[in-house]
């Protein structure tokens, strides 16, 4: 049987020179041949938990003729001076850690810069760049598992990624998946199958619910029945450092905040070198074999965004928490990880990296489809709060209804599994326009949907009311409108409004409704309690 080999790669830290096809001098420069991904300096222990300082302190690329910027290398083929220097480079003897390139298909220095950057945003020994996030996860998947090999994976994935596992890869591979509850640690135990189960996946924040995994107990956990882990971070970059936590494996699709502009399409593999070389084996490697390539111009683009990276989650982190924080106080349905009520709060807040918050992500759960495609149609076309579009980590709110879009390839049964309600909006905040103008337009398009619910459906809902008197949207109803509550039916008339309860009324006049609370009979009311048929006068 031929020898295996790897055409094996790392980053030099000087051009080869224009004529020579060998070294002479210190070789101490390089990293060592039979490690073809950069071997990464340990951090400063001030820097090891901030991904922006790990960022800061990696070699700067700077271009070709001097520029600060590094240069494209788009030739998709390489020249040697000697014949001889191709047959080395072949057999592993000369590669990209002493700047000896074949083809690009295999490596290319533009790439290869991009996995340093990422490798670093990661705190993994390397990294590699694919032409998206599927191509990541599928090639890691098949390079861990053979023919029978058994997976335990969340029941809460990315359809794509659930399609993969529970379709694809058992008609191709033979390769099955457990799904399980990724909370329940006694279940994803229970799961995993000592020698059988090669990995544990799961992603960091889930897609779309926001449930947060205990990276470090789940690692623990796996390792301790010897199963690697693969954890799908791209909802958290800066903000979780799975390898850190004690994950194997850190798959990015580098298309959503790592991007930042919704142009490119691209992924990325974080993890040992060890690995990260077996997948570029000339005759074993997923990497290799199956040419999941990332063009150099798209490289390129990304390696420039990445020193921002920071700076963009933070704001994107920032002003989820506050819309989610506005939206419960209306009485929206809101899930976010960085709300106290969350069940993950305290443990995303343990296990993330100090200052970068709880993410850019929210959803709101609107119970219905309907309901959630009316509230997007307002979001989007009554106040242009958002777009109404899949994919995530854009500088405009993007917004989805996850059930019939990015987990349509889930059937009903799953997603109830997945706890995906069908009206289940997720939404990826965005940072343009400042905080205020953009909450103003979602409460426009909040009072907007239910001022045309109203007129349709007329009013049965006391937490609507009370939605509405938060925005300051009562005074705008139509006359006439019918309040129908489960005690009593009222009638909304010029000048009065009938309501039910006396808390709603305090609020009413703390908002300058001027109101007071009376009963059929006339009389005023103090301190009343409970459902009462009443009418608040003096609306103004």
């Amino acid at each position: 049987m031929a020898e295996t080999r790897s055409c094996e790669f790392g980053i030099s830290g000087k051009k080869r020179a224009a004529a020579a096809d060998s070294f002479e001098g210190d070789d101490e420069i390089f990293v060592a041949k039979k490690s073809m991904l950069p071997t990464l300096a340990v951090a400063p222990a001030a820097w090891e938990n901030d991904p922006a300082a790990s960022l800061a302190s990696l070699r700067h690329e700077f271009g070709e003729h001097g520029g600060i910027n590094m240069s494209i290398e788009a030739s998709a083929t390489f020249t040697v001076m000697e014949p001889e220097t191709m047959r080395r480079m072949f057999t592993g003897e000369l590669g990209p850690d002493r700047d000896f390139f074949i083809y690009s298909r295999h490596f290319n220095p533009t790439v290869l810069n991009l996995g340093r950057q990422v490798a670093t945003l990661e705190g993994t020994e390397a990294a590699y760049c694919t032409a998206s996030g599927m191509a990541a996860i599928s090639s890691v998947m098949l390079q861990l598992c053979s023919s029978g090999g058994h997976v335990v994976a969340s029941a809460t994935l990315y359809g794509g990624t659930h399609a993969l596992l529970t379709h694809f890869l058992p008609r191709t591979c033979n390769i099955t998946t457990t799904f399980v509850d990724i909370t329940d640690h006694e279940a994803v135990k229970n799961a995993i199958v000592e020698r059988r189960t090669k990995v544990l996946f799961f992603e960091s924040i889930s897609n779309p619910t926001l449930t947060v995994a205990d990276i470090p107990e789940l690692s623990k956990l796996a390792h301790d029945k010897g199963t690697m882990v693969v954890v799908d971070n791209t909802f958290s970059p800066m903000v979780l450092s799975p390898a850190r936590l004690g994950a194997d494996v850190v798959v990015h699709s580098i298309s959503k905040f790592i991007s930042g502009g919704a142009d490119v399409i691209a992924g990325a593999v974080c993890g040992p070198a060890s690995l990260l070389n077996s997948m570029m084996d000339l005759h074993q490697g997923a990497l290799m074999l199956l040419g999941p390539t990332m063009n150099a111009k798209v490289a390129f683009e990304l390696s420039e965004r990445i020193p921002h990276l920071g700076l963009r989650m933070k704001e994107h982190c920032r002003r989820a928490l506050e819309y989610a924080t506005r939206m419960k106080k209306l009485g929206i349905r809101v899930i976010y990880p960085g709300l106290e009520d969350h069940p993950q709060h305290h443990l995303l807040k343990s296990m993330a990296n100090k200052g970068y918050g709880f993410g850019g992500l929210l959803c709101v759960d609107m119970e219905s489809e309907e309901k959630a495609n009316r509230l997007m149609h307002h979001l989007q076309n009554s106040s242009q709060f958002g777009l109404i579009a899949v994919s995530l980590g854009y500088y405009e709110t993007l917004m989805s209804c996850s059930g019939s879009s990015t987990s349509s390839e889930l059937n009903s049964e799953e997603k109830a599994l997945a706890g995906i309600s069908p009206g289940l909006v997720r939404m990826s905040i965005g940072y343009t326009g400042t905080l205020e103008q953009k909450w103003s337009q979602f409460e426009r398009a909040i009072s907007r949907m239910e001022r045309s619910d109203i007129d349709k459906y007329g009013v049965s809902d006391p937490d609507l009311l009370l939605k509405l008197l938060n925005i300051g949207e009562l005074e705008r109803l139509k006359k006439g409108c019918v309040i129908d509550w489960k005690v009593s039916k009222c009638q909304l008339g010029q000048g009065t409004c009938n309501f039910y309860d006396v808390v709603t009324g305090r609020l009413m006049h703390e908002r300058g409704y001027g109101a007071a609370i009376r009963n059929e009979r006339g009389d005023f009311h103090k301190g009343l309690t409970g459902h009462v048929t009443g009418a608040i006068s003096a609306l103004i």
